[in-house]
Order: C-alpha cells, then structure tokens, then sequence
C-alpha cells in the first residue's frame, strides 16, 4: 500500500507538471517552432540528469539487453510521441489535443494486457471509465474545432506511442534508477532528433532568445517539465503496474485547463468541477486498490 501511494504521488506530480508546460510552451512557441523546441527542453534536460548524477554519484552501466530496451523507449516515447504531440497541438486545438491524449490510459491498459500479462479487472474499468469522461466534461466547454485531420491522426501516433512507452518502461528491471533510465532515453531522442533541426536552429533569433521571458522557459521546460518529470513519472511506473499509473496521466488536462484559467485567462465552466471530481474519484479507486 505504501509503494502505491508513493507511486501514485509521483505519477500524479509529473502529469501535473505536464498540464501546466502548456502555458509555458504557449509562450515560447512563438519563437521556436515545435521540434527545436523538443531538441532544445533534451539539450538542458541532459546537463541536468547529468549534474544529478554527478552530486548522486550515480553508476550509468546498463546491461545489453537492457539497453537496447531503453532505446527503444527514447524512440517511441521520447522522440515519437514528443514530436507528434508538439506538431498535432500546433495543427489543431488545445482542447482536441486534451480529448485524443486522455485515450493514452485506455491504450496503456491494452498494452499491459498483451505485453506485461497484467490482469484486468472492474475497479480499474470503472477508474478509466470515469476519469475519461472526466476530461471529455473539462475541456468540453469550448468550441472544438475537428476538421484539423492531420492535427488529429498526430496526437492519436502520440496517444498510441505514449502508451507503448510506457509499458516498456515497466519491463526494465527495478534495480535500475529512474534517472538512468530517464538520460539515455533522452539522450537517443537528442541524437536522432539533431539532423532535423540543424538548419532551424540556425534561422531562430537570437535577440528573441535572448529575451528573459523566453529562455527563462526553455529552462523551466528542460529541467522540470522534461529532467524532473520523467524522472518521477518512470519512478512512479516502478511503484505501480502500467494499467493502473496511466490513470494519472489525467490530471494533464486538469492542470491545464485550471491554470489557462487562472493564468491567461481561459474560460471554464461549471462542468471542470464535475470533470475533475470524476477524475480524483477515478484515481482514488486506484490507490485503495492493492497491488
């Protein structure tokens, strides 16, 4: 019960930490596009795993088996779905981004089912069930514009590959630290995504990059919404079984909604209260559920 509490705070702290990078992201788009800014959050996130396991002292060895494991999750999850999520919010809408992503727990229990053998049960159904129309109730209020196709199929590639990413996670032994397993899946997403954005990097501004607001950003996306949350949420993987942890990846809406609220001044209505008292109910089944 412990580990499931623990691992329940930490899945819900970095998917919180995801809904509010999007007012940020909101704010440093406009000076870079999409996938140099994914390259750039890596570029910091990296020295900062770093740095972290310098002061930790930390032992970077990996067994072959197990490496080629964690690229495969630096492929999927933190390349692919990355860049597919960052391309289709730009193509389509917040809130048609937050309906297509919150399938990311109803694929991750498919996953679990055929990859991990984990068991399916009524409480984790009812859980799911609730949380997702939790979500479609918060982000329902809204015009949502669906005719961006393109936009759409982007964040379903990013549901599907979250998922996946995910899952593979819970097949790396436990005996490995989630900030190993954090660097080197940035790492490979860093190398593959670098011949891509070579010559975007070089038509950014400078003087606009140079501005506080901007890179006071990118640091913010690098270190806590990239390093620091991946961290938590690989930890938390560790500490609870796939089908359940995806139920916290509901609470990205929820922030995100609450703080373009509180911070630029987006509308919610007296739907988000309801939406989001289904998802804590949703979450709640989890944790009194014993691994």
């Amino acid at each position: 019960m412990k580990n499931t509490l623990l691992g329940s705070i930490y899945l819900a702290l970095a998917a919180s930490i995801w809904g509010g990078m999007y007012v940020v992201v909101k704010v440093v788009v406009d000076v870079i596009p999409p996938l140099e800014l994914v390259w750039m959050r890596y570029l910091v996130a990296i020295f900062a795993l770093f740095i972290i396991g310098l002061i930790k002292r930390q032992s970077w060895k990996v067994h072959k088996r197990h490496f080629w494991l964690i690229v495969a999750i630096g492929i999927v999850g933190n390349t692919i779905s990355i860049v597919t999520q960052e391309y289709g919010t730009m193509l389509s809408s917040a809130q048609m981004g937050a309906i297509i992503t919150s399938s990311t727990p109803a694929f991750m229990v498919i996953f679990a089912r055929f990859i991990l053998k984990e068991r399916l049960n009524m409480k984790k159904g009812i859980s799911v069930c609730l949380a997702t129309i939790g979500v479609f109730l918060i982000v329902g209020n809204g015009n949502i514009d669906m005719s961006s196709q393109l936009g759409g199929i982007s964040l379903l590639v990013a549901a599907l590959t979250w998922a996946l990413m995910s899952v593979l996670t819970k097949r790396v032994p436990s005996s490995y630290s989630p900030l190993v397993v954090t660097t080197y899946s940035i790492l490979v997403a860093l190398v593959i995504l670098t011949p891509f954005v070579l010559k975007g990097l070089n038509e950014i501004s400078m003087v606009q990059l140079s501005h506080p607001k901007i890179w006071s950003g990118l640091l913010y996306l690098g270190i806590v919404s990239t390093a620091c949350a991946f961290i938590l949420w690989n930890r938390g993987l560790q500490l609870l079984n796939a089908s359940s942890g995806g139920l916290f990846f509901f609470f990205q809406p929820l922030v995100g909604t609450f703080l373009g609220w509180l911070l630029l001044g987006e509308k919610i209505g007296g739907t988000f209260w309801i939406g989001s008292l289904l998802i804590l109910i949703g979450v709640l089944l989890v944790i009194r559920e014993k691994e």
